[in-house]
């Protein structure tokens, strides 16, 4: 029997991931067949059965590599000791200085199907606490560092930055005259000024004046 190849093996799911998500951008998850995303990819079905057992596989697949992908980046900014929320603002001009169509039309055509599928549905709640649980952690660190205020929660916190992430995946398809590289800098004083630790309250001065 042929040993299997796992670094050629990843290529190639990578590669019908690739193809699928172009397939996907153009028809919808529900208008694209096996036969066009084999086409995309330059593969037989069969070959194509021999990475995923059909196209809601392919669909989870994308949602882990997008949270794996953004774990990866997470961990490169702690690994050199960098502001937690530097990281946050960075996986957010990302998104909003990257190809934002292209993001927030697999977005929405995966959360659209989500609401007829009940398999994708439940990956994709899966796929968000995993999200949610991630960015979580990252600011629990923060405040243990002092870089945010320590009253945020946490969890709350995370699933209110995830919504902020999709609205920048979404601004390229709602307003496209919106400057990417000025709503950048708005997402950034907003992240800043809404994360950052108060300021103490000043001591109110006595009507009399000091003693």
């Amino acid at each position: 029997m042929r040993k299997l190849d796992p670094i050629k093996h990843d290529e190639k799911r990578r590669e019908i991931l690739e193809a699928a998500g172009r397939c996907f951008q153009r028809k919808g998850f529900k208008g694209s067949s096996i036969s066009e995303i084999c086409a995309e990819a330059g593969i037989s079905p069969g070959h194509l059965y021999h990475y995923f057992d059909g196209k809601e596989a392919i669909i989870v697949a994308m949602a882990q590599s997008h949270l794996d992908a953004l774990a990866e980046r997470f961990q490169k900014v702690l690994a050199r000791g960098e502001p937690i929320v530097d990281a946050l603002v960075a996986e957010m001009n990302w998104l909003s200085l990257g190809d934002s169509v292209t993001k927030a039309t697999l977005l929405f055509e995966l959360l659209a199907e989500s609401t007829r599928s009940e398999g994708i549905a439940k990956n994709l709640h899966s796929h968000s606490r995993g999200m949610r649980k991630m960015v979580a952690k990252l600011l629990q660190q923060a405040q243990a560092r002092g870089e945010i205020d320590p009253a945020l929660d946490p969890e709350t916190t995370a699933a209110v930055l995830i919504s902020l992430m999709d609205g920048a995946r979404a601004l390229a398809l709602r307003d496209r005259e919106i400057d990417p590289h000025q709503a950048a800098a708005v997402y950034d004083l907003l992240i800043r000024r809404s994360m950052g630790r108060p300021r103490p309250a000043p001591m109110p001065s006595s009507p009399l004046g000091d003693p």
